[in-house]
C-alpha cells in the first residue's frame, strides 16, 4: 500500500465564509513566511532509489524556478522516513541505516543551493503503526537518531504521527525532548537542524489528542518548543469556505473537549492544499487565478488571533505534494509543472526566498 497523506477526518464542518469571525479591519496583512511543498519523489513517497540528478531536475525544476529564475517555494519537505526503520537503523533495498536512499545529500543540496529550506518528514499515515512501535521501544532514542540525521544532512524534521485514537504522547514527548537536547529551539531560523514541526489535522476534530498536546505544550508563544504546525489537507480538496472553517478551528480551540484544546496562535501554523489529487491536477498547481489558495489568501494573511498570539495571519501555505504522491493518479512532472499555480502564488504573495525568521507571536 503506498504511503499517503490523506487525513481521513471523521467529519468536516462546512461553514460559510460570512459566518466566520470578522478579521481585524486595521491589522495589516501578514506577509507569507512559509510557502512550501511536501515532496514524494517519483515512487509514491518511499524514496527507495537514488535519483539521477539531471532527471530529478527535469521533473522538479518548477520548484526551483517559477519562470523568472526565482524558486516557487521556500521549503521542501521530503516525505517519508519510516520511524521504526530509523530507530532500528534498517539497511535493505530501499534504506540505508534507516533512511530512504533517495533522501541523500545531492537532493538536499539541489534545494538548499537555491535558498530553499529542506526538512524530512517522519511518518505519514501508512507508517502510523511503525510510529507506535518505535515510540513504545524508545521515543528518546528515536529522537536522538532523528537529530543525528538532521545533523548529517543539514535539514529540519517534521513529525507526522497520525494516530487519532490512542497516540503515545509520553513516547512522543521523549522524542521531542531528545531532539531538542541536540538541537535547541532557534527563533532566528539560522540553524536548519533546529527546525522541528508537527502535523495536525485540517481542523481540531481529528488527531485531537496530538493536536491538544502539541497546542498546549509545544506551540505556545511564551515557551515554544516546536516551530509551528502544519494543518494538513483533508481527504479531498476543500472549498475556500471549508478550508477557512477548518483553519478557524485551530484559532478558536475546542474548550468543551476533555482535555480542552487551547486556541493556537495564527503565527504558529500553516494551512495546506492539494496541488495533485487523484486524477486531477489542481488549479493550485497550474491556474492560480482560479485556485483555492487565491480565494483564501486574504483570509490566511489576515486571520485574527482568538485567545493565543498577538499578530494576525497564518504563517502561510503548504502544498501536497510534489512529483508523484501516489502510485495511481497525476503527478506534478511536466507538462503538469506548477509554475502557473504555486509559482504564480509565490509572486502574488511575495513569498520570501530564503525563508525569513518566523513571527513568534
Amino acid at each position: 500500500m503506498p504511503v499517503t497523506r490523506f487525513s481521513v477526518a471523521a467529519s468536516l464542518l462546512v461553514v460559510a465564509a460570512a459566518a466566520l469571525p470578522a478579521q481585524s479591519a486595521t491589522a495589516a496583512a501578514a506577509p507569507m513566511q512559509v510557502y512550501g511543498a511536501w515532496h514524494c519523489g517519483n515512487d509514491a513517497c518511499t524514496w527507495a532509489k537514488v535519483r539521477d540528478m539531471a532527471e530529478f531536475d527535469a521533473a522538479n525544476h518548477w520548484l526551483v524556478d517559477r519562470g523568472d529564475g526565482r524558486p516557487s517555494v521556500n521549503v521542501v519537505v521530503l516525505s517519508f522516513v519510516n520511524p521504526l526503520r530509523l530507530l532500528n537503523g534498517t539497511t535493505d533495498a530501499g534504506d540505508a541505516a534507516g533512511v530512504p536512499v533517495g533522501m541523500n545529500q545531492q537532493v538536499v543540496d539541489y534545494f538548499t543551493a537555491r535558498g530553499i529550506r529542506v526538512m524530512l518528514s517522519i511518518g505519514g499515515i501508512t507508517y502510523t503503526g511503525d510510529w507506535d512501535s518505535a515510540l513504545a521501544q524508545s521515543g528518546g532514542l528515536l529522537g536522538q537518531k532523528a537529530a543525528a540525521l538532521a545533523s548529517k544532512l543539514g535539514v529540519g524534521i517534521e513529525i507526522d504521527y497520525e494516530n487519532s485514537s490512542s497516540p503515545n504522547l509520553t513516547g512522543l514527548q521523549a522524542f521531542v525532548d531528545a531532539y531538542r537536547s541536540a538541537h535547541p529551539y532557534d527563533a532566528s531560523g539560522a540553524d536548519p537542524t533546529a527546525r522541528l514541526t508537527v502535523d495536525v489535522a485540517a481542523g481540531d476534530r481529528w488527531l485531537s489528542g496530538i493536536d491538544q498536546y502539541a497546542t498546549a505544550h509545544w506551540l505556545t508563544t511564551g515557551n515554544p518548543v516546536l516551530d509551528y504546525a502544519n494543518a494538513m489537507v483533508p481527504n479531498k480538496q476543500p472549498s475556500a469556505s471549508t478550508a477557512t472553517a477548518n483553519w478557524q478551528e485551530h484559532l478558536d480551540g475546542k474548550p468543551t473537549y476533555s482535555p480542552p484544546i487551547p486556541p493556537l496562535a495564527p503565527a504558529k501554523f500553516t494551512g495546506s492544499l492539494y496541488i495533485a489529487e487523484g486524477s486531477q491536477v489542481r488549479p493550485e498547481c497550474t491556474d492560480f487565478a482560479n485556485s483555492v489558495q487565491r480565494a483564501t489568501g486574504s483570509w490566511v494573511q489576515n486571520a485574527a488571533p482568538n485567545g493565543a498570539g498577538t499578530s494576525a495571519g497564518l504563517l502561510g501555505f503548504m502544498f501536497w505534494a510534489a512529483e508523484k504522491p501516489s502510485t495511481r493518479g497525476v503527478t506534478t512532472v511536466p507538462p503538469n509543472g506548477c509554475t502557473g499555480g504555486v509559482g504564480a502564488g509565490a509572486t502574488a504573495f511575495s513569498a520570501p526566498v530564503p525563508m525569513p525568521p518566523l513571527r513568534q507571536s
